[in-house]
């Protein structure tokens, strides 16, 4: 059966109302910062404009270092929509770290995995304690990568990470080739492949959830169980949470309250 992949993974049309959202984001994050919490913005991580990030501390001392890592199919969007989604942390007693990092066309994947390796590494030295890792779409994608076998991270910022999110992560970039983005991402067969978590080894004792919506595209659906199935037939200890009816834009709005689910998900180990 012939697939139309562009169709596959476009959210926006399948989500009335959608267009809207990034400007609803920016506002939403934006009154977040200015509502008398915590937030140290654009500390920076590298030399680049977007090698920059944000930490929303708790009060009091930290129980550890969260992340959230954005989507938007690694072509939009920054750190700056995404402050609110650190509310059910910060509830929870974690600093969460939230980091941009340089879009295509002007990066290749590969690089962006790289980045966010380094985001990490410096919110680990501001941030002591267990880590944990959460991210949606592309950014799900960018946080598995951190648990394969090549992972770019320092071992022993590695040893701290105890748990992963994946929400509605990508984990097979090969049908990306076959898109219209591709125009954009500039993907080929060689660094598809290498850029697909499902084709790697995963690191010894990682932990790992793929956390899609019930309503999203069948696409990211076979997405999230192909990571669980193929991860958990090499040692990895996986997980596959399929959340009601959410779509592909509601399924992380649960990450603003720290007794919800997906947040428990990824504090509460």
């Amino acid at each position: 059966m012939h697939t139309d992949w562009d169709t596959a993974f476009n959210n926006m049309s399948h989500v009335a109302g959608s267009h809207a959202l990034p400007a609803h984001w920016a506002a939403e994050a934006e009154a977040y910062r200015d509502s008398g919490v915590q937030v140290e913005t654009d500390i920076p991580y590298g030399d680049a404009p977007r090698e920059r990030l944000d930490i929303v501390w708790p009060e009091g001392a930290p129980k550890g270092l969260a992340v959230f890592v954005h989507g938007g199919y690694w072509m939009r969007l920054s750190k700056s929509h995404w402050t609110q989604f650190a509310q059910g942390a910060r509830a929870a007693g974690w600093a969460m770290a939230l980091p941009s990092y340089t879009l295509a066309p002007d990066a290749r994947i590969s690089e962006m995995t790289r980045q966010i390796s380094a985001a990490i590494e410096v919110a680990a030295t501001r941030v002591a304690g267990p880590i944990r890792l959460s991210g949606h779409s592309a950014g799900g994608h960018l946080v598995t990568r951190m648990l394969c076998e090549d992972t770019p991270l320092a071992p022993e910022t590695r040893a701290r990470i105890e748990n992963v999110v994946s929400i509605s992560g990508l984990h097979d970039l090969r049908p990306l080739l076959r898109t219209a983005m591709n125009d954009t991402l500039h993907l080929n067969e060689a660094e598809a492949a290498s850029e697909s978590a499902i084709l790697h080894r995963p690191v010894p004792n990682a932990r790992i959830t793929a956390w899609t919506g019930g309503g999203e595209r069948p696409e990211f659906i076979r997405q999230a169980q192909l990571l669980a199935t193929v991860w958990q037939g090499l040692d990895a200890e996986t997980d596959l949470v399929i959340d009601s009816v959410h779509h592909h834009f509601s399924v992380i709005e649960a990450l603003k309250t720290h007794d919800s689910p997906l947040s428990q998900r990824l504090l509460a180990f």
